[in-house]
């Protein structure tokens, strides 16, 4: 009897181990395939950001260990692109979520034509960039673009030259983006309005509070963790804005216009100094990866 119960609990323990291990053994070569295709090419990255790897050069890249990073950090072309890339980032997520909010708030409610309201408005999203970026640059072209020429029909001036100008050429970018992306702040925040229940706002409505106290008491309490993924969204993506930039005005007047990810770019593919272009990339991670976990972090205190 004692026999053929340790054999029993013997057999039991053995059906348990394989009910907790054969499903881990048999998604272990997915996870490792995916671990390589993730982590592999970082590494590599990396590895390449320590060497003084020049594709015009005929011999062997040499590890130089930090002095790409410290050359970085010394470059004022870098801190150029840097604060570029940064008054797109601030300005422009700003506003996309200013106007993403108000327009979402609008579409919100009920009215005629709502569906064609609704699709015509997120037309800039279904653009190609590379589309958006010659759209663009007609708009403001000097001579015939129909920017200037409505100044001069409203006798507002003669126009400029929006894209060869050091003091427009950025803010010409900027509204390109902002006209771009806000389709796609408004389309998520709207998700996110039409996701809060109808008893909140019953609720406030009983105990006679204004709209503008519901606003800010219940909506935008309710909406800020939809608030902060689409912010987080736009954050990466304004990280690698290439599109606008090299289209609408290649980075100049000079490097007035340029963009990190252009920097890196030009450093890379047109100076061919690929060590010193990874170690660009490196950084450029790992100022997202630090603004993308202050956003997480705000939007978990949030649920909390």
């Amino acid at each position: 009897m004692n026999r053929a119960t340790a054999a029993a609990a013997q057999a039991r323990d053995g059906s348990l181990w394989i009910d907790k291990r054969l499903p881990k053994l048999f998604m272990a070569p997915t996870v490792i395939l995916l671990l390589a295709l993730a982590i592999g090419p970082l590494l590599f990255v990396f590895g390449v950001s320590l060497t003084n790897w020049e594709l015009v050069s005929m011999g062997n890249p040499t590890f130089v260990w930090l002095s790409n990073y410290i050359q970085v950090f010394r470059d004022a072309r870098f801190w150029n692109a840097a604060k570029n890339t940064g008054i797109v980032l601030v300005a422009g997520v700003g506003l996309q979520l200013l106007f993403g909010l108000i327009t979402a708030l609008l579409l919100n409610r009920e009215f005629r034509l709502k569906k064609l309201v609704t699709s015509l408005f997120l037309i800039p999203i279904t653009i190609a960039p590379v589309v958006v970026g010659f759209q663009w640059r007609v708009i403001y072209h000097e001579s015939f673009g129909p920017l200037n020429y409505l100044i001069r029909l409203l006798g507002l001036g003669q126009g400029r030259a929006w894209l060869a100008d050091t003091s427009t050429a950025l803010f010409s970018i900027l509204i390109a983006e902002v006209w771009q992306w806000t389709p796609f702040v408004t389309i998520v925040l709207l998700a996110g309005l039409q996701s809060i229940s109808t008893r909140v706002y019953e609720a406030a409505n009983v105990d006679g509070a204004s709209p503008w106290k519901v606003f800010w008491r219940v909506t935008l309490p309710l909406l800020k963790p939809t608030v902060i993924i689409v912010a987080l969204f736009r954050v990466m993506d304004v990280f690698k804005i290439f599109d606008l930039v090299f289209l609408l005005t290649g980075g100049g007047p000079g490097s007035a216009s340029e963009s990190l990810s252009l920097y890196t770019y030009i450093t890379g593919f047109r100076y061919f100094s690929m060590g010193y272009a990874t170690a660009l990339a490196v950084i450029q991670l790992m100022i997202v990866t630090v603004i993308s976990k202050q956003l997480v972090k705000m939007m978990a205190s949030g649920r909390a």
